[in-house]
């Protein structure tokens, strides 16, 4: 098989010993029926919340212990493009295999789950899952669809001050949304000084990776009225969270 960078990958029988170094996919490979094969998670994946009792932490994203993992033996390790660094993915796929991730929209999601469904031998599980992804996004573009486009600012640090810019999954889900997001001229996560903030109809303060809370409302050229704090995992956790996503922002438009 292939990854989503093109990168070949051989397999002679089923993985059985899984390190995943992607919060939001730890959470996918439990949905799926995996738990049991997951021998190395990172400190960041939170979900389920007792995952780490039974897997190994094995570092952050960007700073995984390369020798805690191959003490495990793995015969697979799921990373992203986006949150591990190209450098321990290539260490790493000198001796192991390491799939690599590459998601930008839902298209991606799907092939990642067809993917892995396949190679375990849960394609069942995999094809409900994204029946269950398909059917709630379906639904909720019938009701995005009446719902004025509004201007926003979607800011994931502070000090310096971060937003979400063009070319990443969450800008992708603000379209989803009927955001225009206003800084999407700029690339990735780009710096912007608060102070020439660009007009908004609402600036959206993401609960990760930095933990903005009511209080951090002051601190911005804003009527409070126009400052949202948003659940970030919904916007940026592009595994099977989106079942429960779409509900989700449901209520957050309503609310807006």
């Amino acid at each position: 098989m292939k990854d989503q960078l093109g990168r070949g990958l051989h397999f002679e029988t089923i993985p059985q010993r899984l390190v995943c170094l992607v919060p939001s996919l730890t959470e996918l490979l439990v949905d799926l029926g995996l738990r049991s094969k997951l021998v190395g998670v990172t400190k960041f994946c939170v979900h389920p919340k007792d995952i780490k009792e039974s897997a190994e932490i094995i570092g952050g994203t960007k700073n995984v212990k390369l020798d805690k993992i191959k003490a495990l033996q793995p015969d697979f390790i799921l990373a992203n493009k986006e949150e591990n660094t190209f450098e321990d993915i290539d260490l790493l796929s000198n001796e192991l295999k390491v799939y690599v991730s590459d998601i930008n929209n839902l298209k991606d999601l799907k092939g990642l789950i067809s993917d892995i469904s396949f190679l375990f031998g849960v394609a069942e599980k995999g094809r409900q899952l994204i029946e269950d992804i398909e059917s709630q996004f379906l639904d909720f573009q019938n009701f995005i669809k009446n719902k004025p486009k509004l201007k926003v600012a979607y800011f994931i640090w502070r000090n310096p001050w971060m937003v979400v810019g063009s070319s990443t999954f969450i800008n992708y889900m603000l379209e989803l949304n009927n955001f225009e997001n206003v800084y999407a001229h700029l690339q990735r996560y780009p710096e912007v000084d608060i102070k020439a903030l660009k007009r908004v109809d609402c600036v959206l303060l993401s609960s990760e990776p930095f933990p903005f809370k009511e209080g951090h409302k002051t601190e911005l050229p804003v009527e409070d009225r126009n400052i949202e704090i948003v659940d970030g995992e919904y916007f940026s956790w592009y595994g099977s969270r989106l079942v429960k996503a779409f509900s989700y922002f449901k209520l957050l438009r309503d609310k807006l």
